[in-house]
């Protein structure tokens, strides 16, 4: 029988990969959004999950066998973060509840702000050591991830279905709009410094720049998100889940420069924020968009600096731990530098840079 899939969030990043992997798998695959797109071999429902009347209607008759939740809405502060976050996992796990459609499998991607803090809190204070692993405690900050998933603990006692937790550390996969979207963002970054000849210059602090650290291609986290809903012994657990390979931003700045043919900027430890570099930059990607014949010419939708930023400017060094995956057989494995180049030819073929 063709298992069937329920895509929360089908048109972002992590969405879109997981949609496509299922799709290839032979899942019969429906995707919720707001403003659903076309994608190729998905059902589109449209929702929006603060309205738990509407949710629940527009869930009517999916008896989803998986769940994947991958989508988030920013609020201005943290508190409005939970309450509105919270609210959309509880309409979406009420609706199916309501039409007779609960899960076997729900599964939930957060990230690494559960051990760094949310954004008002982000590095600081006291944190745990790295590399960061799943049996460390929550920190004791409110934080919208916990919010998240204790709304799927919840349901998860009360309907009977297994859960998952996904935590990757940043995403680098395509989605035109998305709020968190280094590698697009950096991509949009280059092409400018290119066309401007302005120096390629690392807009982070001194521990990104010389520590060790890690990220996520969306692909990467698609085939964790799907082992984890197929694999009985990893239910009802919470992973790390990361590309497999470490890196210095020293190095990979260096492989992102030689892509684009730019020069790299010398680093002397001074943060220049990307939100900063590129604050004048919107009439000049416009002219570009409509030079090349781009398919994006508003920079807004493609770069999101204020979450490079936030990433790149950490004071601490930023490793993950992936042993308890491993270890429960997970072993596929992504370098992120190809991560990043199979990404920029996409965007190139997509027509969203030159």
């Amino acid at each position: 029988m063709t298992k069937q899939a329920l895509i929360v969030g089908a048109s972002g990043i992590v969405g879109s990969a997981t949609a496509a992997l299922l799709v290839e798998q032979g899942w019969q695959v429906h995707g919720l959004a707001r403003r659903p797109g076309e994608q190729q071999g998905v059902t589109p429902v449209a929702a929006d999950l603060l309205d738990a009347a509407g949710t629940a209607t527009a869930l009517a008759g999916l008896r989803p066998d998986a769940v994947f939740i991958t989508t988030w809405l920013r609020q201005d502060s943290e508190a409005e973060n939970i309450r509105v976050n919270a609210t959309m996992v509880r309409n979406l796990l009420d609706g199916l509840r309501a039409n007779d459609g609960a899960a076997r499998h729900v599964a939930l991607v957060t990230g690494l702000k559960h051990y760094l803090g949310p954004f008002e809190a982000y590095g600081k204070g006291t944190l745990p050591q790295t590399p960061f692993r799943e049996e460390q405690g929550r920190l004791d900050v409110e934080n919208f991830y916990y919010a998240q998933e204790d709304e799927v603990f919840a349901a998860a006692e009360r309907d009977g279905f297994s859960w998952s937790v996904h935590r990757p550390h940043t995403v680098i996969g395509k989605a035109v709009g998305n709020a968190m979207n280094m590698g697009t963002t950096l991509a949009v970054y280059a092409t400018m410094c290119r066309e401007t000849g302005r120096p390629f210059r690392f807009p982070g602090s001194a521990a990104q720049w010389n520590g060790l650290t890690d990220m996520t291609d969306a692909g990467q986290l698609a085939r964790h998100l799907l082992w984890a809903a197929t694999t009985p012994a990893a239910a009802n657990e919470a992973f790390n889940i990361v590309n497999g390979d470490v890196f210095r931003w020293s190095w990979m700045w260096q492989r992102i420069a030689d892509w684009f043919g730019v020069e790299v900027a010398p680093f002397d430890g001074t943060v220049m924020p990307l939100e900063q570099q590129m604050a004048d930059d919107a009439n000049l990607w416009r002219e570009i968009a409509t030079r090349e014949g781009l398919a994006e010419p508003d920079l807004a939708r493609l770069a999101s600096p204020w979450h490079t930023d936030a990433d790149l400017g950490r004071p601490i060094e930023v490793v993950t731990d992936m042993s308890k995956s491993r270890k429960l057989g997970f072993t596929a494995y992504q370098p992120t530098d190809d991560a990043f180049f199979a990404l920029f030819e996409r965007l190139r073929a997509d027509r969203l840079i030159p």
